[in-house]
Protein backbone atom coordinates (compact mmCIF):
# COMPACT_ATOMS: atom_id res chain seq x y z
CA UNK A 1 0.00 0.00 0.00
CA UNK A 2 2.92 2.14 1.06
CA UNK A 3 4.83 1.76 -2.69
CA UNK A 4 1.49 2.50 -4.82
CA UNK A 5 1.00 5.63 -2.60
CA UNK A 6 4.14 6.79 -2.93
CA UNK A 7 4.62 6.12 -6.59
CA UNK A 8 1.20 7.67 -7.47
CA UNK A 9 1.12 10.88 -5.19
CA UNK A 10 5.17 11.42 -6.30
CA UNK A 11 3.21 11.19 -10.33
CA UNK A 12 0.56 13.68 -9.30
CA UNK A 13 3.14 16.16 -8.10
CA UNK A 14 5.63 15.50 -11.30
CA UNK A 15 2.54 16.22 -13.34
CA UNK A 16 1.63 19.27 -11.89
CA UNK A 17 4.83 20.54 -11.23
CA UNK A 18 5.31 19.88 -15.13
CA UNK A 19 2.51 21.67 -15.97
CA UNK A 20 2.76 24.26 -13.74
CA UNK A 21 6.10 25.08 -15.04
CA UNK A 22 5.38 24.98 -18.28
CA UNK A 23 2.54 27.10 -17.87
CA UNK A 24 3.81 29.92 -15.97
CA UNK A 25 7.14 30.28 -18.43
CA UNK A 26 4.94 30.84 -21.79
CA UNK A 27 2.50 33.07 -19.83
CA UNK A 28 5.65 35.41 -19.20
CA UNK A 29 7.06 34.98 -22.65
CA UNK A 30 3.69 35.54 -24.21
CA UNK A 31 2.86 38.13 -22.09
CA UNK A 32 5.77 40.09 -22.70
CA UNK A 33 5.50 39.63 -26.94
CA UNK A 34 2.12 38.33 -27.67
CA UNK A 35 1.23 34.62 -29.63
CA UNK A 36 2.08 36.04 -33.07
CA UNK A 37 4.05 38.63 -34.58
CA UNK A 38 3.02 40.07 -37.85
CA UNK A 39 6.01 41.72 -39.38
CA UNK A 40 7.24 42.30 -42.77
CA UNK A 41 8.61 38.41 -44.14
CA UNK A 42 12.79 39.18 -43.99
CA UNK A 43 14.75 35.45 -44.11
CA UNK A 44 15.84 35.22 -40.92
CA UNK A 45 14.92 38.12 -39.33
CA UNK A 46 14.77 38.16 -35.66
CA UNK A 47 12.97 41.00 -33.38
CA UNK A 48 15.45 43.19 -33.77
CA UNK A 49 15.70 43.40 -37.18
CA UNK A 50 13.01 43.99 -38.78
CA UNK A 51 11.88 46.48 -41.18
CA UNK A 52 9.30 49.39 -40.80
CA UNK A 53 5.48 48.23 -41.64
CA UNK A 54 2.43 50.83 -42.18
CA UNK A 55 -0.12 50.54 -39.57
CA UNK A 56 -2.98 51.36 -42.22
CA UNK A 57 -3.53 47.92 -42.57
CA UNK A 58 -7.37 46.90 -43.19
CA UNK A 59 -7.05 43.92 -40.15
CA UNK A 60 -5.68 46.86 -38.00
CA UNK A 61 -6.93 47.43 -34.89
CA UNK A 62 -9.95 45.24 -35.61
CA UNK A 63 -8.27 42.10 -36.19
CA UNK A 64 -9.03 41.32 -32.43
CA UNK A 65 -13.16 40.95 -33.85
CA UNK A 66 -11.98 37.01 -35.00
CA UNK A 67 -13.63 35.08 -32.72
CA UNK A 68 -13.95 31.07 -32.87
CA UNK A 69 -12.33 29.26 -36.49
CA UNK A 70 -13.17 26.21 -38.22
CA UNK A 71 -9.81 24.76 -39.48
CA UNK A 72 -10.03 21.99 -42.39
CA UNK A 73 -7.64 18.79 -41.35
CA UNK A 74 -5.93 16.11 -43.66
CA UNK A 75 -5.35 12.81 -41.35
CA UNK A 76 -5.08 9.48 -42.25
CA UNK A 77 -6.93 6.72 -41.00
CA UNK A 78 -6.11 2.94 -41.72
CA UNK A 79 -4.40 3.65 -44.61
CA UNK A 80 -7.05 6.02 -46.51
CA UNK A 81 -7.09 9.87 -46.21
CA UNK A 82 -9.47 12.01 -44.76
CA UNK A 83 -10.74 15.58 -43.87
CA UNK A 84 -12.12 16.70 -40.40
CA UNK A 85 -13.36 20.03 -39.09
CA UNK A 86 -12.00 21.29 -36.19
CA UNK A 87 -12.87 24.77 -34.37
CA UNK A 88 -10.65 26.96 -32.45
CA UNK A 89 -10.72 26.76 -28.68
CA UNK A 90 -10.54 31.07 -28.93
CA UNK A 91 -10.15 33.64 -31.00
CA UNK A 92 -8.01 37.00 -31.10
CA UNK A 93 -7.91 38.88 -27.37
CA UNK A 94 -6.09 41.85 -28.69
CA UNK A 95 -3.80 43.20 -30.92
CA UNK A 96 -1.24 46.23 -30.58
CA UNK A 97 1.89 47.99 -32.24
CA UNK A 98 5.96 47.69 -31.45
CA UNK A 99 9.54 49.09 -32.37
CA UNK A 100 12.50 48.11 -31.38
CA UNK A 101 15.95 49.94 -31.17
CA UNK A 102 18.92 49.17 -29.14
CA UNK A 103 20.37 51.89 -27.52
CA UNK A 104 23.63 52.62 -24.53
CA UNK A 105 22.05 53.56 -21.24
CA UNK A 106 24.61 55.89 -19.34
CA UNK A 107 24.72 56.91 -15.70
CA UNK A 108 27.32 58.52 -14.22
CA UNK A 109 30.40 56.35 -15.18
CA UNK A 110 28.27 53.46 -15.54
CA UNK A 111 27.70 52.05 -19.09
CA UNK A 112 24.49 49.22 -19.73
CA UNK A 113 23.58 48.14 -23.11
CA UNK A 114 20.01 47.76 -23.36
CA UNK A 115 17.49 47.20 -26.13
CA UNK A 116 14.43 49.91 -26.15
CA UNK A 117 10.55 48.59 -26.81
CA UNK A 118 8.95 51.06 -27.99
CA UNK A 119 4.83 50.86 -26.97
CA UNK A 120 1.54 53.05 -28.23
CA UNK A 121 -1.71 54.03 -26.82
CA UNK A 122 -2.67 50.22 -27.76
CA UNK A 123 -0.17 48.39 -24.86
CA UNK A 124 -2.19 46.16 -23.29
CA UNK A 125 -1.31 46.67 -19.68
CA UNK A 126 -2.63 42.97 -18.08
CA UNK A 127 0.44 41.44 -18.13
CA UNK A 128 3.07 44.52 -17.28
CA UNK A 129 0.94 46.00 -14.60
CA UNK A 130 1.70 42.50 -12.38
CA UNK A 131 4.72 42.81 -12.39
CA UNK A 132 5.14 46.25 -11.38
CA UNK A 133 7.88 46.49 -8.30
CA UNK A 134 8.19 50.39 -7.94
CA UNK A 135 6.71 53.37 -9.49
CA UNK A 136 3.47 53.21 -12.14
CA UNK A 137 3.28 52.58 -15.86
CA UNK A 138 4.31 54.63 -19.03
CA UNK A 139 2.18 57.42 -19.98
CA UNK A 140 1.45 58.44 -23.54
CA UNK A 141 -0.14 61.51 -24.09
CA UNK A 142 -1.59 62.19 -27.63
CA UNK A 143 0.10 65.50 -27.97
CA UNK A 144 3.74 64.47 -27.42
CA UNK A 145 6.20 62.42 -27.05
CA UNK A 146 6.73 60.97 -23.59
CA UNK A 147 10.22 61.01 -22.12
CA UNK A 148 9.30 58.28 -19.72
CA UNK A 149 11.22 54.84 -19.16
CA UNK A 150 9.65 51.63 -17.61
CA UNK A 151 12.88 49.39 -16.99
CA UNK A 152 14.00 46.14 -14.96
CA UNK A 153 14.82 45.62 -11.25
CA UNK A 154 18.20 44.42 -12.50
CA UNK A 155 18.63 47.10 -14.47
CA UNK A 156 18.12 49.38 -12.00
CA UNK A 157 19.71 47.52 -9.25
CA UNK A 158 23.18 47.78 -11.61
CA UNK A 159 22.78 50.96 -12.51
CA UNK A 160 21.93 52.08 -8.90
CA UNK A 161 18.80 54.38 -9.92
CA UNK A 162 15.01 54.46 -9.29
CA UNK A 163 11.93 56.20 -9.78
CA UNK A 164 12.32 59.46 -10.97
CA UNK A 165 15.27 59.44 -11.54
CA UNK A 166 16.71 60.31 -14.96
CA UNK A 167 19.54 59.47 -17.22
CA UNK A 168 21.02 59.56 -21.03
CA UNK A 169 20.48 57.00 -23.72
CA UNK A 170 22.85 56.84 -26.32
CA UNK A 171 21.50 56.43 -29.91
CA UNK A 172 23.91 55.77 -33.25
CA UNK A 173 21.49 56.83 -36.14
CA UNK A 174 23.22 56.79 -39.53
CA UNK A 175 26.67 56.55 -37.91
CA UNK A 176 25.56 59.88 -36.07
CA UNK A 177 25.18 59.71 -32.01
CA UNK A 178 22.51 61.08 -30.42
CA UNK A 179 21.61 61.30 -27.03
CA UNK A 180 17.89 61.17 -25.39
CA UNK A 181 17.12 61.70 -21.80
CA UNK A 182 14.75 59.67 -19.94
CA UNK A 183 13.06 59.80 -16.83
CA UNK A 184 12.03 56.63 -15.10
CA UNK A 185 8.27 56.07 -14.16
CA UNK A 186 8.17 52.55 -12.71
CA UNK A 187 10.66 49.41 -12.66
CA UNK A 188 9.22 46.03 -13.24
CA UNK A 189 10.21 42.28 -12.50
CA UNK A 190 8.78 39.78 -14.66
CA UNK A 191 11.56 36.87 -13.73
CA UNK A 192 12.61 36.07 -16.84
CA UNK A 193 16.31 37.10 -16.92
CA UNK A 194 16.97 37.44 -20.03
CA UNK A 195 14.13 39.55 -21.01
CA UNK A 196 14.47 41.77 -17.78
CA UNK A 197 18.19 42.28 -18.19
CA UNK A 198 17.98 43.35 -21.84
CA UNK A 199 14.79 45.28 -22.29
CA UNK A 200 12.75 48.70 -21.48
CA UNK A 201 9.83 50.20 -22.36
CA UNK A 202 9.48 53.91 -23.75
CA UNK A 203 7.15 55.81 -25.96
CA UNK A 204 7.06 54.43 -29.69
CA UNK A 205 7.04 57.64 -30.95
CA UNK A 206 10.71 58.47 -30.15
CA UNK A 207 11.82 55.21 -31.80
CA UNK A 208 9.78 56.59 -34.31
CA UNK A 209 11.49 59.66 -34.79
CA UNK A 210 14.93 58.49 -34.01
CA UNK A 211 14.79 55.61 -37.15
CA UNK A 212 12.83 59.00 -39.21
CA UNK A 213 10.20 56.69 -39.67
CA UNK A 214 6.74 58.11 -40.76
CA UNK A 215 4.13 58.16 -37.96
CA UNK A 216 2.45 55.13 -39.17
CA UNK A 217 5.65 53.23 -39.37
CA UNK A 218 6.42 50.55 -36.86
CA UNK A 219 8.50 47.26 -36.84
CA UNK A 220 5.00 45.00 -36.45
CA UNK A 221 2.15 44.39 -34.79
CA UNK A 222 2.11 41.66 -31.47
CA UNK A 223 -0.88 39.50 -31.37
CA UNK A 224 -2.40 37.81 -28.28
CA UNK A 225 -4.90 34.63 -28.25
CA UNK A 226 -7.62 33.30 -26.33
CA UNK A 227 -5.80 29.62 -26.38
CA UNK A 228 -2.29 29.21 -26.63
CA UNK A 229 -3.47 25.49 -28.26
CA UNK A 230 -4.44 27.75 -31.18
CA UNK A 231 -1.01 29.67 -32.11
CA UNK A 232 0.07 27.69 -35.10
CA UNK A 233 -3.05 27.16 -36.59
CA UNK A 234 -4.10 30.70 -35.58
CA UNK A 235 -0.94 31.97 -37.34
CA UNK A 236 -1.33 29.99 -40.32
CA UNK A 237 -5.37 31.49 -40.56
CA UNK A 238 -3.87 34.80 -40.19
CA UNK A 239 -1.68 34.94 -42.90
CA UNK A 240 -3.66 33.30 -45.44
CA UNK A 241 -6.82 34.79 -44.81
CA UNK A 242 -6.36 38.56 -43.17
CA UNK A 243 -2.99 39.65 -44.62
CA UNK A 244 -1.74 41.37 -47.58
CA UNK A 245 0.91 39.58 -49.66
CA UNK A 246 3.83 41.47 -48.47
CA UNK A 247 3.42 40.75 -44.42
CA UNK A 248 4.17 37.54 -42.62
CA UNK A 249 2.24 35.99 -39.34
CA UNK A 250 4.86 34.08 -37.26
CA UNK A 251 4.11 32.60 -34.24
CA UNK A 252 6.50 33.58 -31.42
CA UNK A 253 7.57 30.22 -30.71
CA UNK A 254 9.57 30.48 -34.07
CA UNK A 255 11.19 33.36 -32.76
CA UNK A 256 12.71 31.78 -29.25
CA UNK A 257 12.47 28.58 -29.67
CA UNK A 258 15.52 27.97 -27.36
CA UNK A 259 13.39 28.83 -24.55
CA UNK A 260 10.57 26.37 -26.01
CA UNK A 261 13.02 23.45 -26.76
CA UNK A 262 14.15 23.91 -22.94
CA UNK A 263 10.44 24.13 -21.60
CA UNK A 264 9.64 20.49 -24.42
CA UNK A 265 12.40 18.59 -21.89
CA UNK A 266 10.32 18.68 -19.14
CA UNK A 267 8.32 16.07 -21.08
CA UNK A 268 11.08 13.88 -20.96
CA UNK A 269 11.75 14.15 -17.59
CA UNK A 270 7.92 13.85 -16.75
CA UNK A 271 7.68 10.65 -18.68
CA UNK A 272 10.76 9.31 -17.12
CA UNK A 273 9.74 9.80 -13.61
CA UNK A 274 6.37 8.66 -14.29
CA UNK A 275 7.56 5.44 -15.57
CA UNK A 276 9.97 4.53 -12.87
CA UNK A 277 7.26 4.99 -10.55
CA UNK A 278 4.80 2.84 -12.42
CA UNK A 279 7.65 0.62 -12.52
CA UNK A 280 8.24 0.26 -8.75
CA UNK A 281 4.08 -0.05 -8.08
CA UNK A 282 4.57 -2.82 -10.37
CA UNK A 283 7.55 -4.53 -8.64
CA UNK A 284 6.08 -3.93 -5.58
CA UNK A 285 2.88 -5.13 -6.30
CA UNK A 286 3.96 -8.70 -8.23
CA UNK A 287 6.36 -9.35 -4.99
CA UNK A 288 3.44 -8.84 -2.85
CA UNK A 289 0.61 -11.07 -4.96
CA UNK A 290 3.63 -13.77 -4.77
CA UNK A 291 4.06 -13.81 -1.19
CA UNK A 292 0.21 -13.90 -0.74
CA UNK A 293 0.18 -16.73 -2.83
CA UNK A 294 3.04 -18.77 -1.31
CA UNK A 295 1.57 -17.83 2.55
CA UNK A 296 -2.06 -19.19 1.51
CA UNK A 297 -0.85 -22.37 -0.28
CA UNK A 298 -2.25 -24.68 1.69
CA UNK A 299 -5.99 -22.69 1.30
CA UNK A 300 -5.71 -23.11 -2.37
CA UNK A 301 -4.93 -26.65 -1.69
CA UNK A 302 -8.19 -27.35 0.20
CA UNK A 303 -10.09 -24.94 -2.44
CA UNK A 304 -8.69 -27.14 -4.86
CA UNK A 305 -9.72 -30.23 -3.39
CA UNK A 306 -13.51 -29.13 -3.06
CA UNK A 307 -13.41 -28.69 -6.81
CA UNK A 308 -12.87 -24.65 -6.91
CA UNK A 309 -11.32 -23.33 -10.59
CA UNK A 310 -7.92 -21.82 -10.90
CA UNK A 311 -9.71 -19.24 -12.37
CA UNK A 312 -12.13 -18.62 -9.26
CA UNK A 313 -8.83 -18.53 -7.24
CA UNK A 314 -6.93 -16.73 -8.89
CA UNK A 315 -9.97 -13.61 -8.76
CA UNK A 316 -9.65 -14.11 -5.17
CA UNK A 317 -6.12 -13.17 -4.67
CA UNK A 318 -7.14 -10.45 -7.59
CA UNK A 319 -8.86 -9.27 -5.76
CA UNK A 320 -7.26 -8.72 -2.85
CA UNK A 321 -4.81 -7.38 -4.89
CA UNK A 322 -6.63 -4.54 -5.96
CA UNK A 323 -8.22 -3.32 -2.57
CA UNK A 324 -4.40 -3.11 -1.60
CA UNK A 325 -3.83 -1.07 -4.82
CA UNK A 326 -7.08 0.87 -4.13
CA UNK A 327 -6.16 1.85 -0.24
CA UNK A 328 -2.98 3.03 -1.99
CA UNK A 329 -4.58 4.89 -4.78
CA UNK A 330 -6.56 7.20 -1.89
CA UNK A 331 -3.47 7.56 -0.24
CA UNK A 332 -1.56 8.15 -3.19
CA UNK A 333 -4.11 11.34 -4.28
CA UNK A 334 -4.51 12.39 -0.77
CA UNK A 335 -0.78 12.80 0.08
CA UNK A 336 0.18 14.09 -3.84
CA UNK A 337 -3.04 16.25 -4.20
CA UNK A 338 -2.52 17.81 -0.88
CA UNK A 339 1.23 18.51 -0.78
CA UNK A 340 0.05 20.55 -4.25
CA UNK A 341 -2.45 22.60 -2.52
CA UNK A 342 -0.57 23.43 0.47
CA UNK A 343 2.30 24.54 -1.93
CA UNK A 344 -0.02 26.26 -4.26
CA UNK A 345 -1.62 28.33 -0.58
CA UNK A 346 2.15 28.34 1.24
CA UNK A 347 4.65 28.58 -1.46
CA UNK A 348 6.89 26.47 0.76
CA UNK A 349 9.35 25.12 -2.02
CA UNK A 350 11.61 28.41 -3.43
CA UNK A 351 13.38 28.33 -7.10
CA UNK A 352 16.18 30.36 -7.66
CA UNK A 353 14.72 32.89 -10.28
CA UNK A 354 17.93 33.67 -12.08
CA UNK A 355 18.33 29.70 -13.11
CA UNK A 356 14.32 28.77 -13.19
CA UNK A 357 12.82 32.52 -14.23
CA UNK A 358 10.22 31.78 -11.25
CA UNK A 359 11.12 32.49 -7.47
CA UNK A 360 8.55 29.56 -6.34
CA UNK A 361 7.79 26.26 -7.64
CA UNK A 362 4.19 26.73 -9.89
CA UNK A 363 1.42 23.74 -9.31
CA UNK A 364 -1.56 23.22 -11.88
CA UNK A 365 -3.19 20.35 -10.97
CA UNK A 366 -5.58 19.26 -13.64
CA UNK A 367 -8.69 16.64 -12.58
CA UNK A 368 -8.70 14.64 -15.64
CA UNK A 369 -4.93 14.23 -15.72
CA UNK A 370 -5.02 12.82 -11.55
CA UNK A 371 -8.26 10.79 -12.98
CA UNK A 372 -6.12 9.16 -15.73
CA UNK A 373 -3.40 8.47 -13.32
CA UNK A 374 -5.54 6.92 -11.36
CA UNK A 375 -7.16 4.39 -13.80
CA UNK A 376 -3.99 4.00 -15.70
CA UNK A 377 -1.81 2.96 -12.11
CA UNK A 378 -4.65 0.23 -11.62
CA UNK A 379 -4.98 -0.95 -15.19
CA UNK A 380 -1.17 -1.97 -15.40
CA UNK A 381 -0.52 -3.06 -11.76
CA UNK A 382 -3.66 -5.26 -12.19
CA UNK A 383 -2.57 -6.34 -15.86
CA UNK A 384 0.63 -7.21 -14.55
CA UNK A 385 -1.14 -9.60 -11.55
CA UNK A 386 -2.24 -11.74 -13.84
CA UNK A 387 1.10 -13.35 -14.56
CA UNK A 388 2.24 -14.09 -11.27
CA UNK A 389 -1.17 -15.23 -10.34
CA UNK A 390 -0.72 -18.63 -12.71
CA UNK A 391 1.17 -19.06 -9.93
CA UNK A 392 -2.02 -21.29 -8.68
CA UNK A 393 -2.32 -23.70 -11.83
CA UNK A 394 1.21 -24.77 -10.88
CA UNK A 395 -0.23 -25.51 -7.12
CA UNK A 396 -1.78 -29.34 -6.45
CA UNK A 397 -4.05 -30.25 -3.62
CA UNK A 398 -1.68 -33.19 -1.97
CA UNK A 399 1.46 -31.17 -2.94
CA UNK A 400 -0.05 -27.75 -1.07
CA UNK A 401 -2.43 -29.44 2.08
CA UNK A 402 1.27 -31.15 2.78
CA UNK A 403 3.29 -27.85 2.39
CA UNK A 404 4.06 -25.91 5.47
Amino acid sequence: MVAVAISLSVMIITNALVTGFKKEISEKIFGFWGHIHITEPTPTQSLMEVNPISMNQDFYPHLDTIRQVDFLLYEEWMGEGRERVEPSKGGVRHIQTFAIMPGIITVKREMEGIFLKGIGQDFDWQFMEQYLQEGRKLELPDSIRSREILISKQTATRLQVGVQDSFIVNFIVDKEPIKLKFYVAGIYKTGLEEYDRQFALIDIRQIQRLMKWKEDEVSGFEVYLDDLDDMVKMAEYIYMEKLPHNLYAEPIRSKRQEIFNWLDLQDINEIVILGLMVIVAIINMVTALLILILERTNMVGILKALGASNWKIRRIFLYHASLIIGVGLFWGNFIGIGLCYFQEKFEFIKLSEADYYLSVAPVELNLWTVLLLNIGTLLVTLLFLVIPSYLVTRITPVQAIRFK
